[in-house]
């Protein structure tokens, strides 16, 4: 039993199950576990409610819709005691997919999805290098991405 979010061996079993498909009807999900679909519920619910699992959709492939340029940014700031005002202003630029307070070289390293390299000229230059406190930028354009998965679920 993990003491963080009290998971035991059968919650980890079931985030296993559904981290890889999460449109897994809970009957199949009870059936691997050996318990009921309403005990599956219930423990689905409980870890929403605990925030073990958050957010919830369909995962979108961005070039189906138009969005053919993956860049990831560096960002360094004035100050880092900046980061929650420019995180902030960073939100309202719906291109920005993630974004992280990092060490090292920079202060902020978000992902940008753009339709191409026009619009992700745009979006550094009308944009990202517009907000208040951030002195400069280094772009990482992705030229392919060969994995993206599930942080694995471990028991202890």
């Amino acid at each position: 039993m993990t003491h963080k979010h009290h998971l035991d061996e059968i919650d980890l079993k079931i985030l296993d199950i559904i981290s890889q498909n999460a449109r897994i009807p809970f009957k199949d999900v009870a059936a691997e576990c050996g318990i009921s679909r309403a005990a599956v519920h219930q423990r689905v619910n409980r870890m929403i409610e605990m925030q073990v699992i958050t957010g919830s959709g369909y995962n979108i492939d961005p070039k189906k819709v138009d969005y053919h340029t993956c860049t990831y940014i560096g960002i360094f700031l004035d100050k880092g005691e900046l980061y929650h005002k420019v995180a902030r202003e960073l939100m309202s630029i719906r291109e920005i997919v993630e974004c992280h307070y990092t060490t090292g070289q920079y202060a902020i390293f978000a992902k940008v999805y753009a339709r191409n390299n026009e619009h992700l000229k745009e979006i550094l230059n009308d944009k990202i290098q517009r907000i208040s406190g951030i002195t400069s930028t280094e772009t990482f354009i992705s030229l392919e991405e060969t994995f993206n998965r599930q942080v694995p679920i471990y028991k202890d």
